[in-house]
């Protein structure tokens, strides 16, 4: 039962949270846009509770896994319009619960500490709306890579609220043995990742990288 009640509590959570896209989007006539960034930022600070309030992997996969197949199934029958009316196609709804249960297992197994698993979080959550958002609005310099749009000021964005989001997250987890050179790397590496991660594969990309990164410098 201990294990069950956190469980139910953070799937209300989510499920309030798409809630509210749905509503903003029906009702309040927010494009899906800003909708399906909420819900991203959203979905990664609440994934920051997994390791506090959840002990096992399976709860993880439980949560994740369910979420996955609701998301599916809003592909397939048109549900969840905040999330999927974009005029693009992408995978990175999927590819989000996914990557966050591999982080979850990542962190418990490899004994690294939070940081594996809060700060690429915190860069896939944060940083890649904030590209995204900055791109949109002031589209200088537009390049394409692999048939996906990009821009500098977009690029630039990212790396700049990287570098702030591993500054915070180190100096909030105190690890001043490697903090400088995490904090020169893993913006750099991250932004590279996520210009190449089109289609949404950035929710792949951004993470993928930090971990990396992390595992390499720490």
């Amino acid at each position: 039962m201990k294990e069950i009640v956190p469980l139910l509590i953070l799937a209300c959570c989510f499920l309030a949270l798409f809630g509210l896209a749905e509503l903003l989007y029906h009702f309040g006539k927010v494009r899906a846009e800003w909708t399906r960034k909420i819900v991203h930022i959203g979905t990664g600070l609440l994934t920051l509770l997994f390791p506090v309030v959840l002990v096992s992997h399976w709860q993880v996969l439980f949560l994740c896994a369910s979420f996955l197949v609701i998301l599916l199934a809003s592909l397939r029958f048109g549900w969840l319009p905040s999330i999927n009316a974009i005029d693009r196609f992408s995978y990175g709804s999927i590819l989000f619960p996914m990557i966050v249960y591999l982080l979850f297992v990542v962190f418990q197994m490899m004994g690294k500490g939070l940081i594996v698993f809060y700060l690429p979080i915190l860069v896939l959550a944060i940083c890649d709306p904030v590209a995204a958002l900055v791109g949109k609005r002031f589209p200088f310099g537009k390049y394409r890579i692999m048939g996906g749009g990009k821009s500098v000021s977009g690029s630039l964005a990212f790396f700049a609220s990287a570098v702030l989001v591993t500054g915070i997250t180190i100096s909030a987890f105190n690890d001043t043995h490697s903090g400088l050179l995490l904090i020169l790397l893993v913006p750099v590496i991250a932004t590279i990742a996520e210009a190449l991660g089109v289609k949404g594969m950035d929710n792949f990309t951004i993470p993928a990288s930090v971990v990396s990164t992390l595992f390499i410098a720490l």
